[in-house]
């Protein structure tokens, strides 16, 4: 085992470096996008219709092990310690929650679905659709996803591209959908999509690393978007309905806790 290497279900982690971080979650789930057009475009079978529920659980998977694994990477000492630190967690994510509601983050992002979810049904009861309204929509549903701002922040703090890999995944399987109803403009939707999630990381890694770090906050901010990311699984999985969105504020308060209770 190399140094500060550790181990989660028989897995060996490495911890990403703290330093020289190089921003790749977005430019990964924009070629995830443009990777599923080009499938979409050229199978023309129905495989993915037929395996949907094992592709689910599939994902459903991955996305529980990378939020235990975030929160893994971000923990550490004696058990009262970790303890400590998974309570300062989920008091962020509680905390947070109640934000969320407060902002009405959730029913923007239902609004901004509903909306997207208006030129699906259109495109399908009148094809062929137009082009810019799958843009438009893939747009929408690619950008408004909670699990794509996590994915930047984290990989804007510390180089974890995986949850934005994953997300790439999740929208290139999208993708091939939407190009039997839109088209081939509808991949271009990558471009804003890359624009977007590069913003936030370089951002967070320009003027949030840089303060969180030297108060050692970076790692209360990555295990309170661990479990954030493992409430993302439960809506993967179907298991029940979560306001995702309204979890956000947890990465902001995360932090503020961490300074405040030290």
């Amino acid at each position: 085992m190399r140094a500060g290497e550790r181990k989660l279900f028989f897995v060996f982690i490495a911890p990403p470096a703290r330093h020289n971080v190089r921003v790749t979650g977005p430019f990964l789930n924009a070629l995830g996008i443009l990777l599923g057009a080009l499938l979409g475009l050229a199978w023309r079978g129905q495989w993915f219709a037929r395996n949907q529920n094992y592709l689910k659980s599939a994902l459903g998977a991955f996305t529980a092990f990378f939020g235990l694994q975030l929160v893994w990477l971000n923990v550490g000492g004696t058990f009262t310690t970790v303890l400590k630190q998974l309570l300062l967690a989920l008091l962020a994510v509680v905390l947070g929650h109640l934000a969320g509601k407060i902002l009405r983050l959730q029913k923007i992002s239902n609004r901004l679905g509903r909306l997207a979810s208006a030129r699906l049904a259109a495109a399908q009861k009148n094809p062929p659709a137009p082009p810019l309204a799958g843009f438009t929509a893939a747009t929408i549903l690619f950008c408004a996803a909670p699990l794509g701002v996590i994915g930047a922040v984290t990989d804007g703090l510390s180089g974890y591209f995986q949850l934005l890999a994953l997300k790439a995944v999740m929208d290139g399987l999208a993708m091939t959908g939407f190009v039997k109803l839109f088209r081939w403009p509808a991949a271009l939707a990558a471009l804003p999509v890359f624009l977007f999630l590069t913003a936030i990381a370089a951002a967070v890694q320009t003027y949030a690393l840089p303060a969180l770090a030297a108060r050692n906050l970076v790692e209360p901010t990555g295990a309170a978007a661990g479990l954030v990311v493992c409430a993302v699984s439960l809506v993967v999985l179907e298991v029940r309905r979560v306001e995702l969105a309204n979890y956000l504020p947890a990465l902001v308060i995360a932090p503020l806790l961490g300074w405040w209770l030290r």
